[in-house]
């Protein structure tokens, strides 16, 4: 018989089968003998300082590395104070375990106020959610929570553990004995592959749209060959930025060019939801008149919205390969594809000569327009930078500086949209990167608004800790600048929108990261080498021009994220709706 394990020494064993090398935890009294054989076993551990701070850390982490993230609470206030990190995964298809040790069975009151061995406050914001019945299963629950998370249309997971599990005294690890559970990754009917080959090849405006299921199925390479060989134009969603190195000329973010989609007449959805953002498929974002082909993992997302042409159920990358041999196969036949892919880049030339001309006109005063601070960083940053976007108009900028070259390569709150969700992402993209690193760790930056980076300032404590290289970038214009600039057009005055110029790099100082303001546009690059040669979390208070907001009420060429959507489409959901 092998020698005594604790409950703790299983459930470590179980994750590591996963390829997992972090896990992120807010203090341990409950998680004692987990974070002992944890830390035995070569782990890192992270000390995140709120517990949506921790989730949303093993949310970042899950994104970069395609494992489950592991964040660490407890249960009673510590679930409860998660809901907006658990939402953020799985609203952004997050595959996160969250382990809750929940106090011991024999302290369960029978008629508590909170009935801990039930989960109605996890329920509708998780694939899964269970509670260990025995130390002897812990590493078999593990096993289902991990594919659960993990398979089809991927998202968090909870299970709770009574923390006498943790330290019991087993025999021997179970399942944690065998190798990890493996998903099989589902292939597309070939006749369906073909119509979608013909569409493509025949179309005079095509466009892809591809997002984080495109990423997750490791689409990448069969997509970089599709835009290539195809001419096909490319946009990326989320988590699918950076599939095919956004260049402006082929590939492109989808918030930057959605302005020229209603001009397609093919349009190939690849692992990306048609909800809001990408105006539910429907005019006046798409025209009516074009034909869709959707590949998804998921059948229930097929002709969600709008009636699918071509409804393919599959893993995005195996499509992808299908895709692109029956391209291959057509061309063979003589039918050759003309240059197609520059429709795109003609069709966005008023909105790129409008922000061009942003960066090039001097403000009075040096002052900083938030589009020369997305520039600046944009010449900063190496190629193979990953990018965590957080905030609100200084979020609509960024999407008209900054280009993702390498995927998974950006991270953001969409589409629930919580504030503040990108300083935990960041340090767990940041902790991901260093442990998937060989040699030099992928730089992360994170831009943010003074009002997003109020919501989890501690996290940066987190990332001082554990030695983390986070370049955090706020654009401070001293207001909540969409709501600012929203009562300024409604009422001509601002009601509880005024935040001051506060002193944030002050904030970040006393948690042991490098802080330091900015105020002119000519100190502007030397403060940003400054912050990316520091070895570990640099946080730059950058005071850009409050005005700028204003061009996103009201100008179309400004406005990135569209929130018309539903209201416009009301008679057309019901007209096109599959």
């Amino acid at each position: 018989m092998s020698a005594a394990l604790t409950g703790g020494m299983v459930v470590s064993r179980a994750l590591a089968r996963y390829g997992v090398r972090t896990v992120f935890a807010v203090a341990g009294a409950s998680h004692s003998f987990l974070l002992d054989a944890l830390e035995r076993d070569g782990f890192e551990i992270i000390s995140s300082r709120h517990e949506s701070g921790c989730v949303g850390a093993a949310d970042g982490y899950a994104r970069i590395t395609g494992k489950p993230g592991v964040a660490l609470i407890i249960a009673d206030q510590g679930t409860p104070n998660a809901i907006n990190g658990i939402a953020t995964a799985f609203h952004a298809c997050s595959p996160v375990l969250v382990l809750i040790a929940r106090l011991p069975n024999s302290w369960t009151e029978a008629e508590a106020e909170y009935d801990s061995a039930k989960h109605p406050l996890v329920d509708s914001i998780t694939k899964w959610a269970r509670t260990v019945p025995a130390p002897e299963r812990l590493a078999e629950y593990v096993d289902v929570a991990a594919k659960r998370a993990l398979s089809g249309r991927r998202g968090p997971v909870v299970l709770q553990i009574p923390q006498e599990y943790l330290q019991a005294t087993l025999a021997d690890a179970g399942a944690a004995n065998l190798p990890a559970p493996r998903t099989t990754r589902a292939v597309a009917d070939p006749a369906a592959i073909a119509t979608a080959a013909e569409l493509l090849a025949t179309a005079r405006r095509p466009l892809l749209i591809v997002g984080a299921g495109a990423c997750q199925g490791d689409a990448g390479a069969s997509l970089r060959t599709l835009v290539e060989e195809f001419d096909l134009p490319i946009a990326g969603n989320g988590l699918g930025r950076g599939l095919v190195a956004e260049d402006w000329v082929r590939s492109f973010n989808w918030p930057v060019m959605q302005i020229a989609a209603k001009d397609a007449d093919v349009v190939c959805v690849i692992g990306a939801r048609l909800k809001q953002r990408l105006g539910y498929g429907l005019p006046p974002r798409f025209s009516a008149d074009a034909k869709f082909v959707q590949i998804d993992i998921e059948a229930e997302e097929l002709s969600r919205n709008r009636r699918i042409d071509v409804a393919i159920v599959a893993d995005a990358g195996r499509a992808c390969e299908q895709l692109l041999a029956a391209l291959r196969a057509r061309r063979t036949t003589g039918a050759a594809p003309s240059p197609r892919a520059f429709w795109v880049r003609d069709a966005l030339r008023a909105r790129f000569d409008y922000l061009d001309s942003l960066v090039r006109t001097p403000l009075p005063n040096d002052t900083i327009h938030p589009l020369v601070l997305g520039r600046a960083i944009a010449q900063l940053a190496p190629a193979d930078t990953i990018f965590v976007g957080d905030g609100a108009d200084i979020q609509t900028w960024m999407y008209g500086a900054l280009q993702v070259r390498q995927a998974p390569g950006f991270l953001d709150h969409y589409p629930m949209g919580a504030m503040g969700t990108g300083t935990p992402l960041a340090v767990g993209a940041a902790a991901a990167a260093r442990e998937l690193s060989t040699k030099k760790s992928r730089c992360v930056v994170l831009t943010t608004g003074d009002g997003s980076f109020g919501f989890y300032p501690a996290e940066l404590h987190a990332a001082a800790r554990a030695g983390l290289k986070i370049v955090c970038i706020i654009g401070n214009d001293g207001v909540w600048g969409t709501e600012w600039h929203g009562q300024m057009k409604a009422l001509s005055r601002p009601v509880n929108t005024e935040l001051g110029y506060l002193d944030y790099e002050k904030v970040a100082e006393g948690f042991g990261c490098r802080g330091e303001r900015v105020t002119r546009r000519s100190e502007l690059e030397a403060a940003l080498q400054r912050a990316f040669a520091h070895d570990g979390p640099s946080v730059l208070n950058v005071i850009i021009d409050r005005d700028a907001g204003a061009a996103i009420k009201s100008n179309p060429l400004a406005q990135m994220i569209l929130f018309d959507d539903l209201a416009t489409n009301l008679k057309a959901q019901h007209a096109f709706a599959g």
